[in-house]
């Protein structure tokens, strides 16, 4: 049975042992991957982010401590 299956909060999340995030983190690409490949998409940012979002939902008590994520979008300037 895949870890990800059993993970429906960031409680269920920290439930686990440290040794068993990288293969968390491995279950969580792969079904980014699944699913762009049936939706389409950009992948690069999803696959980049997922140790990222892993450690920070083990580390923090989301969603009592909030996250701010910032999508990486350059500013716009506007020409006077």
């Amino acid at each position: 049975m895949s870890l990800l299956q059993n993970i429906n909060s960031p409680t269920d999340l920290r439930r686990l042992q440290l040794e068993q995030l990288p293969t968390l983190a491995d279950e969580i690409r792969q079904y980014i991957l699944e699913t762009m490949s049936r939706v389409g998409g950009h992948t690069g940012a999803s696959l980049g982010a997922v140790e990222l979002a892993v450690a920070l939902h083990y580390a923090f008590d989301t969603p009592h401590d909030r996250l701010v994520w910032d999508v990486g979008t350059r500013p716009t300037r506007t020409k006077f």
